[in-house]
């Protein structure tokens, strides 16, 4: 009877491993950036690569030269398609979407996505502030805002799991060795603005007479995770459905303000690529917006006077005060928050019992991903002289993962804009409205300190 009776439970707890593994997007993002990674890293070390597959656009001047290289890469770029098709379609399906129905949405956002690649490299797309990231947020608002989207392109339009899938490749060429280097500031930094931008938020909230559990959403959602925080911690503290909602809505708002802000201000101050990273990863709310910014800032590398670095150095830079410094935080959040909704403010109907399993389960495990991504490169670049690195592993390893990871970016953008209406943003009020506004002012502007003047040496040595 005892065996009988021990074993719904046992099996109960392996279904859920299981779900948990093949029915979650984060670990569906780890499968796929993790696989590609693994993949890479075994055709170096038997002397191959997959850089013919990993085809990005060059530069040009001219739309000829445009036609040139569409029809001398054609087999590469349908090639290309194929891998992301099959891999994105698999993971779509596990998560729920219909295969048929997301290939020909995928299909659509794959070729508008290459024709924005290609006019990022146009030779004057820096003069004119065409960074693919901006011109495809651009795009897709205007889509969503005018026209519409039509209903089979929805299929197509997931923006978290395209961004995951960019963040886990991203680690590919980020030394770990960097990250535990980097680490520690990044995490202070974040801390540092993450307690006062919630502060205020919550106090402000407080101050106009707005409900606790609204002012706690509003408040993590803009000072740890965004559109994750919010959720995570709207469940966390019993907060309604129509909350949620409105702290979404000024999450995005704000989002995709800084997204075109941040870049444009950095560049009129002539910001180092890794600090206005840094700026940008400790200012902004959502990591597919801030990954757009950074994206764009890097692309002035080169093309801009005035501003040093290199361009992955913004995207480094806004990875580890985004990513590491404040996404990590996210269960932890929802956590602390969780005992006091139970224990100090009215009853919220939350269960008063989360612990460790808790936090683990709201914690954002592509980040797994992404150190896992990065400790493998890092021990393969371990066998090389940097002489050697430069010559073997950089072409043939960590380039291609890159431009992998610049592609899985811009699906997200293109998608931030067609998911994204303006008419969303009024749902809530003045009141929330000013609430977060009064964040976004502390946000920004204590970012922009600690990146540019208190930590600004450490950013700047990072960059080179």
């Amino acid at each position: 009877m005892t065996e009988i009776a021990d074993t719904p439970p046992l099996l109960a707890r392996r279904e859920s491993l299981w779900t948990e593994l093949l029915r979650r997007e984060d670990w569906w993002a780890i499968w796929i950036g993790l696989g590609l990674v693994v993949v890479a890293v075994g055709l170096t070390l038997t002397g191959g690569s997959i850089k013919w597959l990993a085809v990005a656009p060059s530069k040009w001047s001219q739309g000829s030269e445009v036609v040139a290289q569409l029809r001398t890469h054609a087999p590469q770029y349908l090639a290309l398609f194929a891998l992301w098709a099959l891999l994105l379609g698999i993971g779509s399906s596990a998560l729920g979407s219909r295969w048929a129905r997301f290939l020909p949405a995928f299909a659509a956002i794959y070729a508008v996505s290459l024709l924005l690649y290609l006019l990022g490299q146009w030779d004057q797309a820096s003069h004119y502030n065409l960074e693919p990231p901006l011109v495809a947020l651009a795009l897709g608002l205007l889509i969503s805002n005018t026209v519409g989207v039509p209903q089979w392109l929805q299929a197509g339009l997931r923006v978290e799991f395209y961004i995951k899938i960019g963040i886990v490749l991203l680690g590919a060429s980020l030394p770990f060795t960097l990250i535990i280097w980097a680490g520690p500031v990044a995490i202070l930094q974040a801390a540092i603005v993450s307690l006062a931008t919630f502060g205020v938020i919550f106090f402000t909230a407080k101050r106009l007479g707005l409900d606790r559990r609204l002012a706690a959403t509003l408040g993590t959602g803009g000072a740890v995770c965004g559109v994750s925080g919010a959720i995570a911690t709207a469940g966390a503290v019993g907060a309604k459905k129509e909350q949620v909602s409105i702290a979404i809505s000024l999450v995005v708002f704000w989002a995709i303000v800084t997204i075109f802000v941040l870049p444009l201000v950095a560049r009129a101050l002539h910001l180092s690529t890794a600090v206005a990273g840094a700026w940008i990863g400790t200012s902004e709310f959502a990591d597919a917006a801030g990954l757009a910014a950074a994206q764009a800032y890097g692309g002035y590398a080169g093309h801009v006077p005035g501003i040093s670095g290199s361009a992955d150095a913004a995207v480094n830079a806004f990875t580890l005060m985004k990513v590491i410094g404040r996404d990590i935080w996210i269960g932890v959040w929802a956590f602390v928050l969780s005992i006091i909704a139970t224990t100090r403010w009215e009853r919220t109907g939350v269960n008063s019992s989360t612990g460790a399993g808790e936090i683990w389960r709201r914690f954002p495990k592509f980040v797994l991903g992404f150190l896992l991504a990065s400790a493998i490169v890092t021990l393969i670049a371990s066998g090389y002289n940097y002489a050697e690195y430069k010559k073997v592993v950089l072409p043939a390893l960590v380039a291609p993962l890159q431009a992998l990871r610049v592609w899985a970016f811009t699906f997200a953008f293109l998608c931030i804009g067609l998911t994204t209406q303006f008419r969303q943003f009024i749902v809530g009020g003045a009141k929330p409205f000013i609430a977060f506004t009064a964040g976004v002012v502390v946000n920004v502007i204590l970012g922009f300190v600690l990146s540019t003047q208190v930590f600004a040496q450490f950013w700047t040595r990072f960059g080179q």
